[in-house]
């Protein structure tokens, strides 16, 4: 029954710590931009699996920088 709710899509890299970081401009949870969390919903699978594996290389531009404001 389950079976009707599957999706076959690529799903969104979110895990609800919405901050974007003032001088990357990424979120500092999933690492995307403004533009690309709103337009995640249009984008297609394959425009999506092409931002999941470059997520992780945005994670080191702001680490340790998580201090709040201008920490």
């Amino acid at each position: 029954m389950d079976e009707v709710w599957k999706r076959e899509e690529v799903e969104s890299p979110c895990v609800k710590l919405c901050i974007i970081h003032e001088d990357s401009g990424f979120c500092m949870g999933c690492y995307r931009t403004r533009h690309e969390i709103a337009g995640w919903s249009q984008m297609s699978g394959e425009d999506r699996r092409a931002k999941m594996l470059v997520l992780p290389e945005r994670a080191p531009l702001i680490r340790g920088k998580r201090r709040g404001r201008r920490g």
